[in-house]
């Protein structure tokens, strides 16, 4: 009877452990074989256009989630996801040839929808994916 009573203490917080450890292998597999590349930025007036290819094996799922970040080098700001209805600025996105899914080799186009025409200098884009995985560039707009 002794041993039932230990057995049903200590077997749940095995079992929690090895999920904990299970999920912590899960985060670094997705990390290790995700992968982002800016492959080319444009502006056309008031929106910005980058491109980025999934050069990862995995995935990218919650692309909403991610995070850009967008400025010159001494005022660089955080965009909102958003949509039409969105204050300005915001960004969307819309994977090429008509994917549904952010898979390998599938090129994301993503639009920051500005305020205004920016003024020619040196930008910074980043993008950074919800697993942490980010890629960055700078480039200059005249």
């Amino acid at each position: 009877m002794a041993s039932f009573a230990v057995f049903n203490s200590v077997y749940p917080a095995v079992e929690r452990s090895s999920q904990a450890v299970s999920n912590a292998a899960d985060v670094v597999n997705d990390r290790m074989t995700s992968r982002i590349e800016i492959i080319q930025v444009g502006d056309n007036g008031t929106v910005l256009n980058a491109w980025i290819k999934n050069v990862g094996s995995s995935n990218i799922l919650g692309i909403e989630g991610s995070d850009v970040f967008f400025g010159p080098d001494s005022n660089i700001a955080r965009v909102a996801y958003g949509s039409e209805e969105s204050p300005l600025p915001y960004w969307t996105y819309q994977l090429e040839g008509g994917k549904s899914l952010w898979a390998q080799a599938v090129t994301n186009r993503i639009s920051i929808h500005l305020s205004g025409i920016p003024t020619p200098g040196i930008y910074l884009l980043k993008i950074v994916l919800p697993n942490g995985i980010f890629d960055e560039t700078t480039f200059s707009l005249e």
